[in-house]
């Protein structure tokens, strides 16, 4: 059999996706009948062991999944959580097949959140070339000025050196003592919306995630999941340029 990049075997099996394989491989953990291998190096999936750690990675590619999750607010989106707290992966309490989280919600914030034991999938939509974009609820302490919604939307400085690319925010309700708006980013920085709003001086109160490439939470109720439909795919597979041939 044709030899192909470890990373790929690793996310084929459904084991983790091929940007957190290739982590596993930096960092060492991934031997190749028991020497450990370089990012880039091949082996054989049926003939060659190959090791995580202490787990094995099978030969045979995973049957696919494709989940979507309300996730609530105080879970994790981490598959282990050292500080003992919720783990959203726990909530998939039907689902056999060893999925994982595509991207990240941090523990204070709630929606829309997909898991996959597809690797390749997971990459295309977490990857920041492809800009899929994410749709985001949130209700602002207070009032929000003009100039504020202006500097959201041209892109703001999270950190040194570090500005966020433009985007869209649209104000839904406005009250004396809250605003509400429509975030749409098309990129994932760790906490983003957050560190935008703290950037202007604004204080997020609740933040939902509503939609991510065209897939929307709909009417799951939080904590509650289910598959995501066959044009639910297509409409993610058309976000990061590939079909629906292409993303089989």
């Amino acid at each position: 059999m044709e030899k192909i990049r470890i990373q790929k075997i690793i996310a084929d099996s459904g084991y983790c996706s091929r940007r957190k394989a290739e982590e596993f491989i930096s960092a060492g953990l991934v031997t190749v009948n028991g020497r450990a291998c370089s990012l880039g190096d091949k082996a054989d999936p049926r003939n060659d062991l190959i090791r995580v750690g202490d787990d094995t990675i099978s030969a045979e590619r995973a049957e696919k999944r494709y989940i979507v999750l309300n996730k609530p607010r105080g879970y994790v989106t981490s598959m282990a959580d050292e500080k003992g707290r919720k783990i959203a992966a726990d909530l998939l309490t039907d689902v056999q097949e060893r999925v994982y989280p595509v991207g990240r919600l941090d523990r204070n914030s709630e929606g829309l959140l997909i898991f996959t034991n597809d690797g390749e999938f997971a990459n295309d939509i977490m990857h920041p070339s492809r800009h899929v974009a994410k749709t985001y609820r949130v209700t602002i302490d207070g009032r929000v000025k003009e100039d504020q919604l202006s500097r959201l939307m041209a892109g703001v400085e999270i950190e040194e050196n570090v500005w966020t690319l433009p985007c869209t925010v649209e104000v839904l309700t406005e009250e004396p003592e809250r605003t509400v708006l429509r975030f749409v980013i098309k990129e994932g920085r760790n906490r983003q919306i957050r560190r935008m709003c703290e950037a202007v001086g604004l204080q997020v109160g609740r933040l939902r995630r509503t939609a991510i490439g065209g897939v929307k939470l709909g009417m799951l109720k939080p904590g509650e999941y289910r598959d995501l439909t066959k044009e639910e795919l297509k409409k993610l597979r058309t976000a990061v340029g590939k079909s629906t041939k292409q993303g089989r």
